[in-house]
């Protein structure tokens, strides 16, 4: 069945079946050459498209809405989901194909008087309070408030009793600029009138700057024609007491007569043309129009240029202008349906869509949403390396409001009864953490398996890295590893090169490859025998690493650091991992890991006393340290400070002398 969509709805688009709708508003359907309809729309976003430092200037917004308005408590969850229902609209156009609608939906201002609660009952309903800015990142309040509420409304005084006299003064309430009851008949004011219209005439004959841009005497005559020009000959009158003669006299004073001119007069044709482009893109926001278009006009300017240019023939030619384009423009567009399959569906092999049953295709695994284990339909969610699921319910959620309806691991949160000291934490931040830190009360997380990536370099590398070693550098690169390289620059000398490079073949010192059974013999006798161990008992940096020990197969046959000196760590605090064999043990056939069987990361915190030893260290010999971990670090410690011997004890009152001796 095909619905109609008429401009000025607020409709969901889908660009990618992953990912949620977004939500526009129809400015325009277009048809384009080869018959398609695009609309023009205008964009909003959600909270998961902006930035962190927004989603915090909006959660402090809607704070201050809540103590304003005094709304209702709500629940955490309401709170999670009322997120999801709060948009942010933008002055960004786009022109996207009519046939990615998915459906409509409700957008409205968020005003005082409105419920939060009310919009988590109402189905495709949104709410938008802010402006986001898409260029500038900033967020601003919408200056299309409707102001409806207690402090907005007129306090009306008492009414006064019969008789009873208003003591207000009414000089400072208001400002007189007419009386109705002067001695001056309707023939004389509007003589004096004709006379300012003439007087405006000659002074615009006089001004250089009005002859420029009135050349014509009609020009001038009907520029000293507008309101401004009575205005002023009325307040003259006003001023003066409708005295005529000093009325005369005021509006020719010594100097010259006098110039009036509104913004009309004073604005160029060039600000008139800014004035009339940025009405196009802005409408009637002259916040925004100042701002960017004519930061130099005021805005009281800006607004009194408005409604003149209102009763210009401009306005109206522009006007008719836009009638012809609207009725050129489709009026409506009906889209049908969309019933394809989304290809995020989880099924079962051999069955058809949307009866895969209720275990999905991988059993064992619930909806990460609502955590239910029977669905009709699943849908795959998430990184493809989560293996992360949804029931049909959540996925519609998810696709309409952009956010689950209960928060999960991935976005801070654990399941229920899984209170823990990490329930802050994400996923991937949990597992990164050290696998022998345990905790009773957290939940039992689903170790996913790690996808692994190599980088290749191409040909044109590896010989740049030979014949541009004195650009390159590649000892201090390797030492400065966070420096960019001008890969482009390298690549390019390169060439430059390599023509004389093929000529003079590279010196290259060849070294001898030894035997596997020589490295092994030269392993053992190198290796360190003792390791002077510090006075104190040793303490592990990792507390369950003695209790729990991780033995990993290695390629070559060593001995573990810590059987051969009963020391867990050398003094630099970097940690030996006791997986080495010993020389005795033969070397064994490498063995392939599989990814699920793969190391987790440890995580290593230093002791007190070992960074109390890192402090005897120098600069030079912590760089040492760092570049070459596997070699011994000396610390020559201080000679402790002598130990100062016990005074005795004295009896308070004595009858002998006291003897001091040095």
């Amino acid at each position: 069945m095909a619905a109609p969509f008429y401009p000025r709805y607020y409709v969901y688009f889908e660009n990618s079946s992953s990912n949620p709708y977004l939500i526009r508003r129809i400015e325009e359907l277009n048809k384009t050459a080869n018959g398609n309809v695009e609309a023009k729309v205008v964009c909003l976003f959600r909270r998961r498209d902006i930035s962190g430092n927004l989603n915090t200037l909006a959660d402090s917004n809607a704070r201050e809405f809540e103590e304003e308005s005094k709304q209702p408590p709500l629940a955490e969850q309401q709170k999670h989901q009322l997120k999801h229902r709060e948009l942010f609209l933008s002055r960004q156009f786009e022109s996207l194909p009519a046939t990615h609608i998915r459906g409509k939906c409700n957008v409205t201002l968020l005003n005082e008087t409105d419920v939060l609660a009310g919009y988590l009952e109402k189905e495709d309903c949104f709410f938008y309070s802010l402006v986001f800015d898409p260029v500038q990142k900033t967020l601003l309040a919408d200056q299309g408030e409707i102001r409806v509420g207690s402090k907005y409304q007129a306090e009306i005084p008492d009414k006064l009793a019969e008789g009873e006299p208003d003591t207000r003064v009414q000089e400072k309430m208001e400002t007189k600029v007419w009386d109705p009851d002067n001695q001056l008949k309707d023939t004389q004011i509007d003589q004096f009138l004709v006379v300012a219209r003439a007087v405006g005439t000659f002074a615009r004959a006089l001004d250089c700057s009005s002859s420029i841009r009135q050349p014509s005497l009609h020009m001038s005559a009907a520029a000293a024609s507008r309101d401004i020009t009575l205005f002023h000959a009325m307040d003259t009158l006003q001023k003066n007491g409708y005295d005529l003669a000093k009325a005369m006299s005021t509006l020719v004073p010594q100097g010259g007569p006098v110039l009036c001119r509104d913004e009309m007069e004073e604005w160029s044709a060039s600000e008139a043309m800014l004035f009339e482009e940025a009405l196009e893109k802005y409408g009637k926001d002259f916040n925004d129009i100042r701002q960017d278009f004519l930061p130099w006009k005021s805005l009281a300017s800006v607004v009194q240029f408005y409604y003149m240019w209102k009763t210009t023939d401009r306005y109206i030619q522009q006007k008719r202008l836009k009638a012809a384009e609207a009725d050129s423009k489709l009026k409506q567009v009906y889209i049908p349906t969309y019933t394809k399959p989304n290809p995020n569906q989880i099924m079962m092999p051999g069955s058809k869509p949307g009866l895969n049953g209720a275990a999905g295709f991988q059993k064992g695994l619930s909806c990460e949403s609502c955590h239910t284990a029977q669905s009709p339909q699943w849908y795959a969610w998430g990184p493809p390396n989560m293996q992360c699921r949804l029931c049909a319910s959540c996925w519609i959620y998810w696709k309409k409001y952009g956010g689950l309806k209960t928060p999960t691991q991935l976005e801070g949160a654990t399941r229920a009864g899984s209170a823990g000291p990490r329930a802050h934490m994400t996923r991937q931040e949990v597992q990164g953490l050290s696998p022998f830190t345990r905790n009773e009360g957290r939940a039992k997380l689903l170790a996913k398996n790690r996808q692994t990536f190599i980088l290749q370099t191409t040909k044109l590398t590896r010989i740049a890295r030979r014949v541009c070693e004195d650009i390159l550098q590649p000892r201090r690169a390797a030492r400065r590893p966070y420096a960019s390289i001008n890969a482009n620059a390298v690549k390019a000398e390169c060439m430059i090169r390599l023509p004389k490079a093929t000529k003079s073949p590279l010196k290259s010192k060849v070294i001898p490859r030894q035997s596997l059974a020589a490295i092994v013999k030269d392993l053992a006798i190198s290796a360190p025998l003792k390791l002077k161990a510090s006075r104190g008992p040793p303490t592990p940096i990792n507390r369950n690493q003695v209790s729990q020990p991780r033995v990993a197969q290695s390629l070559l046959g060593k001995r573990g650091f810590d059987a051969a000196t009963g020391v867990p760590y050398p003094a630099n605090g970097r940690p030996y991992t006791s997986g080495m064999r010993t020389t005795s043990q033969s070397v064994i056939k490498r063995q392939k890991v599989s990814q699920g069987e793969a190391p987790n990361p440890v995580v290593f915190v230093a002791t007190k006393d070992t960074r109390a030893l890192r402090k005897h260290l120098t600069q030079s010999e912590m760089r040492r340290a760092a570049r070459k971990p596997h070699l011994l670090v000396r610390i020559k410690l201080p000679p402790p400070p002598p130990r100062s011997l016990p005074m005795p004890l004295l009896p308070s009152s004595t009858s002998e002398p006291i003897v001091l001796e040095d």
